[in-house]
């Protein structure tokens, strides 16, 4: 019997933090071990992917750069951007990589949809996208069978450090968050309709989101 889904709402936390503490989590979680979903917010930073190119990197200035270990280029988080990361045994629930990318992709357009905002995925660039613009980023990483990273959704933020980068390698693509395309948004109303929609689409029962790491 597959062990419930434990989803955690971390809050705002510092990226290299969370960071050792997914690597962790996923070198050492045993076969019986429940899969997570962490949902947090980050301060301003940009991460480069292991594919990452530096001339994507236009203007940092200020804001940090980290080079990380999951898949795709360069992206910006910062607060209110919801970053959902998915620690998920793979080969216990049955599904590849590019299943679980369907997953997240489809979590976003639903809970996008559910907000009046039509958005869809492109077969050949990763996230999701609203008339042209994106609105949510994806970057993986799976080790032992299991994955790690995940996804970002641009929903009540600062837009302007996305203009220092090529956002996820792409030359002039614009970033959109949902609060231009529906100002009734709350961040934290997105947090539990997302949650509650990835562990549907991972064949999970709702789960119980829990403050912190306890």
């Amino acid at each position: 019997m597959t062990p419930d889904l434990i989803c955690r709402d971390l809050g705002l936390v510092e990226y290299s933090e969370t960071w050792e503490s997914m690597k962790s989590f996923t070198q050492t979680r045993s076969k019986e071990e429940a899969d997570e979903i962490w949902l947090l917010e980050h301060p301003p930073l940009f991460t480069q992917g292991q594919a990452g190119k530096e001339e994507h990197l236009l203007a940092p200035g200020d804001i940090p750069v980290i080079q990380v270990d999951r898949g795709g280029q360069v992206t910006y988080h910062g607060p209110g951007q919801l970053v959902a990361y998915v620690l998920i045994d793979l080969k216990r629930l049955g599904i590849g990589v590019r299943d679980l990318v369907s997953v997240l992709e489809n979590t976003v357009v639903a809970v996008l949809e559910s907000n009046h905002i039509k958005a869809y995925a492109k077969p050949d660039a990763p996230g999701v996208y609203v008339n042209e613009q994106k609105i949510a980023s994806l970057g993986l990483r799976v080790r032992r069978g299991c994955s790690f990273h995940g996804l970002a959704l641009n929903v009540d933020m600062d837009l302007t450090p996305f203009n220092r980068i090529n956002p996820c390698g792409y030359q002039g693509l614009k970033m959109v968050d949902m609060k231009h395309l529906n100002k009734h948004v709350i961040l934290s109303k997105i947090k539990i309709q997302l949650a509650n929609q990835l562990a549907e689409l991972l064949g999970y029962d709702h789960p119980t989101i829990q403050q912190g790491w306890k």
